[in-house]
Parts: C-alpha cells; sequence; structure tokens
C-alpha cells in the first residue's frame, strides 16, 4: 500500500505536474481522481474550506497539503527537485518513421515525450536514396528528406530528442518503467514504445548502395508496382520471402530471375512447386551478385553475376533488383524483458503492447509489421493512440471528449 496519496483530477496541469514530480523522485503513490469519486471530493472539500482544492497529497504521516509546489512537497518528502526532467509519460526507443510519427502525435495528445536514439533520426529509411510509394511524394523522394521534414516537425512541437545514446536495459519498478542509457542515465515513464527498427542485410557488392532505391529495393510488395512493364526484373535469395515476392512481382515483369548463393532453393516445396512451373521465372542457384552497375541515366544498368560452381562470369539486364537477404530487428537490449519471437522480432498483442505492461511496439521491430514505410508511420500513430487509452485508464491523462 502506497504511503502516499494524490487526489487530483487527469485534467488539472497541477495534478499531472505533483504525479511527473513524484515519478522524477521514482516514489509509489496511489492516485485518487474526484472526478469519478465523489467521497474523494468530498474530503479534498474538507480539507480546502469546501473548494476543491487539487491536488490535494496525504502523506504517510497523516499529514495533508493542498495544491503543493513541487518544492514544497519535496521538503515535506526530503527529496530535491531534479535539475532537468527525468519522468515522461512516454519514452519512444527509435527515431525511425514509427518512433518519430508517434513522438508528434504523442506531444499533440498532450503526453510529456522524451525520444532516444543511438544513431541518426530516420532509420532505415533515412539512408535509402530513393522512396517510391512514400505518402505525400507522388513522384518519390529520398529518405533523408522524409527524415529532415519529420525532425524539423518535432522540434517545432518541442520535442526532446537524444541523439548519439542509446538504451541499455528496460525495467519497471514499483509501477514506473525505467529506461537505463549507455553512458548511465536514468529516465523514468508511465509507458514506453519500443520503435528500434530493423537492419536489412545487405549483398555488400559494388554499386548497391549508390542504387538503394533507384533500382535496388528489399521489398517487392512496396516498390514492385513502380516497375509495370518492366522486361526483366531479378529477386535475390530463394527462402520462402524472396520466392513469395519473386511471383508477385510476375504481374509486373516480362520475366523474373531468382538468384539463390546455396545449391538448393531455400523455400518450402510447395513454393518451389510454383517456381518451377511459372512461365515467368527463370532462377539459378549457386549463384551470387558481384556488381550493381549504375547507367548514365543513375539507374540500375546491369547486374553483374557469378557462378559458384564453375566461377563464370555474365550479366543481366534487370530494372530493378529485390534483396531478400534476410533482416534482423535491433531488439538485442530487450532479450528478457519483453516476449520475442525466434526470429527476435517483438511481441504484441492487438493493441500494440507487449509482455511487459506499459511497453509497446510499432514499426519493423515488431513482430507481424509488413516493413513498409507507410505502415511504419501508420503503426506510430495507433501505438500511441493505445498508450493514450492506457494512461486514461491510469489517470494521466484526461478521457477524451467524444464528438
Amino acid at each position: 500500500m502506497a504511503e502516499i496519496t494524490v487526489y487530483g483530477a487527469p485534467w488539472c496541469p497541477d495534478s499531472r505536474r505533483t504525479k511527473r514530480f513524484l515519478g522524477e523522485a521514482r516514489m509509489d503513490f496511489e492516485w485518487v481522481d474526484v472526478t469519478e469519486d465523489p467521497d474523494a471530493a468530498a474530503f479534498v472539500r474538507r480539507q480546502s474550506a469546501g473548494k476543491l482544492a487539487i491536488p490535494t497529497v496525504v502523506l504517510g504521516n497523516g499529514l495533508v497539503l493542498v495544491a503543493p509546489s513541487p518544492a514544497e512537497l519535496g521538503a515535506k518528502l526530503g527529496i530535491e527537485a531534479p535539475a532537468a526532467r527525468r519522468f515522461f509519460d512516454l519514452i519512444i526507443v527509435g527515431a525511425g518513421p514509427s518512433g518519430l510519427t508517434a513522438a508528434l502525435h504523442a506531444i499533440r495528445e498532450g503526453m510529456h515525450c522524451l525520444v532516444i536514439e543511438r544513431a541518426g533520426p530516420g532509420g532505415q529509411a533515412a539512408m535509402t536514396p530513393r522512396l517510391m510509394g512514400s505518402p505525400g511524394f507522388p513522384e518519390g523522394t529520398s529518405g533523408a528528406e522524409v527524415e529532415e521534414r519529420l525532425v524539423a516537425q518535432a522540434h517545432r512541437y518541442g520535442l526532446r530528442i537524444l541523439r548519439g545514446v542509446g538504451v541499455s536495459a528496460l525495467s519497471r519498478v514499483d509501477g514506473y518503467l525505467v529506461a537505463v542509457t549507455d553512458d548511465g542515465e536514468e529516465f523514468t515513464a508511465r509507458s514506453v514504445l519500443i520503435a528500434t527498427g530493423a537492419a536489412y542485410e545487405t549483398l555488400g557488392v559494388a554499386g548497391e548502395e549508390e542504387l538503394r532505391g533507384a533500382g535496388v529495393h528489399f521489398c517487392a510488395s512496396c516498390d514492385g508496382p513502380f516497375y509495370r512493364k518492366a522486361e526483366e526484373l531479378m529477386v535475390v535469395g530463394a527462402g520462402d520471402l524472396g520466392v513469395q515476392e519473386a511471383l508477385f512481382l510476375t504481374q509486373f515483369a516480362g520475366k523474373v530471375r531468382v538468384l539463390e548463393y546455396n545449391s538448393q532453393i531455400q523455400a518450402s516445396p510447395l513454393l518451389q512447386e510454383k517456381l518451377r512451373r511459372h512461365p515467368k521465372i527463370a532462377f539459378y542457384t549457386s549463384t551470387e551478385v558481384v556488381e550493381l552497375v549504375t547507367g548514365e541515366d543513375g539507374k540500375l544498368a546491369e547486374a553483374v553475376v557469378r557462378d559458384r560452381t564453375t566461377g563464370y562470369v555474365f550479366s543481366f539486364n534487370p530494372s530493378a533488383v529485390f534483396v531478400y537477404a534476410g533482416s534482423s530487428p535491433n531488439s538485442d537490449v530487450f532479450k528478457g524483458t519483453v516476449d520475442l519471437d525466434e526470429a527476435g522480432f517483438v511481441i504484441t498483442d492487438g493493441s500494440f503492447e507487449t509482455s511487459m505492461p506499459g511497453v509497446f511496439a510499432a514499426g519493423d521491430v515488431r513482430a507481424g509489421s509488413t516493413k513498409q514505410l507507410g505502415s511504419a508511420l501508420g503503426e506510430g500513430i495507433v501505438a500511441v493512440m493505445m498508450i493514450r487509452q492506457y494512461l486514461q485508464e491510469l489517470g494521466d491523462l484526461a478521457v477524451r471528449p467524444s464528438a
């Protein structure tokens, strides 16, 4: 049983300020919403000459403080207010498209939000020279431009972003979530959103990075439609996903070449049968890409490949290469904290909440996500709506008025 009781209302700024102060000190307390409890409201009125003065704080020794300032409350509890904010409604780990979009909407919902990003903002999208299918950019755009716009909007909203430092540990302590950074700083929150994304395996060949988004892609269902009526497309990787995407691409191109590094196709027997039977597909085992050549127009002109058995080098002229060498979720720090699937992706329920109460996940790091920019943006928004509901139930946010 908490030794501190806070009587207040979620719409009251002073009540929220008191809760944040106690959260920063990581002091457990009982929250009583006077708008939901008539007896509590009557108690508060008795303490303040008939006025509904909130917050009213009752300490373990029976002392009643009516609308105390943080300094007054701290003096009675024997604690000092921190020099900088250490308590937030929401901490977002990761500043990719999901994380930044979630942060923007969290601020609009009245949440005090902190974003922690180990690398630079923008995630995988920021490293893509050309993004096709990005909302608001009918002719495509660079990942850097999407990142710049999201970050600029975040700064305009006053979002605090810790750059160049990651989260090394996440734990739940007395109803609070505590995130510890690489440099040992601790930040406390009522909710956390994991949006650390995933790292896509690349071919590591000459020309690949320069052509990323301009002929080299990692999602056929995202970018395949931009190659309608192509004479030839190429898929590298003949696992289940690679074969499925190759079959998908046959509706756009006259021929789809599938390359597999190993001596045998890795897909399931059913998919292998579909691959072999499809008239538009040609597949090559024990074959690897050794170079991707850029044409004068800045787009993919040639894919140089090698037969790993004979050493013979030859080339194809696909309009685009779709790479399925695998992806790894950036979730190592959360092992043993939240449930992960066999591949390491974060498992969530229908409300995007993980196995740890108050911890949510969105974007490419989440098991079952579609690994597309549009869905990453959407998941960030949906996750914040679920987090808002979670904070409402805690009494930390006022219920949104119905339209």
